[in-house]
């Protein structure tokens, strides 16, 4: 008799796990990068997950090489520099660089490395930054832009990691805030 009730709750145990599973969102956000001509060379998408913040970046159109990747403090990519994008998120007032002992910025990320025919991926995490609220959250009063540098991070040397000028810059906007 026990295998009778077993079988006939399996339904319904399938069906409250899958409606517990489409019930939790996990909180994403999007870039679209663009060079100083504004040109779309970019798309990053950000998704909070158990531990942190998940990144994938995609290039395309840049020079081949590595280049450095920060999360700078303010939502603002005016060609053709991008200083609107201010410096890079640190919100715990820390030096540039993971391999710095007195870093790194929230914002510090790995170098994308861009092949031959212009494209890159970089897909990294981070628990130095939230999608959420709080101190590290990028949705603070002034937003937050995720810009590709000309040059790679030598991950050590405040304030930029000598990772030379900003190549692109784009926006972090929530996910459900996108345009139609």
């Amino acid at each position: 008799m026990r295998a009778v009730w077993t079988f006939a709750l399996f339904p319904f145990l399938v069906a409250g796990c899958a409606g517990m599973m489409g019930s939790t969102s996990a909180a994403t956000a999007t870039a679209e990068l663009r060079n100083a001509s504004g040109q779309v060379v970019g798309t990053a998408t950000l998704t909070e997950v158990s531990g942190g913040v998940r990144m994938v970046l995609e290039m395309r159109g840049m020079a081949a090489g590595p280049k450095g990747v920060h999360v700078h403090e303010i939502g603002a990519c005016e060609p053709p520099a991008f200083t609107s994008a201010g410096g890079h998120f640190n919100p715990h007032g820390r030096q540039h660089g993971t391999l710095n002992p007195q870093g790194p910025h929230a914002g510090d990320l790995p170098n994308i490395t861009i092949a031959a025919d212009g494209t890159g991926r970089l897909e990294t995490m981070t628990d130095r930054v939230t999608l959420g609220s709080g101190p590290t959250s990028l949705f603070d009063a002034n937003g937050s832009a995720i810009v590709a540098h000309a040059g790679p991070d030598d991950f050590r040397t405040d304030p930029t990691g000598n990772s030379g000028g900003r190549a692109a810059c784009g926006v972090i906007v929530r996910a459900d805030a996108r345009k139609s």
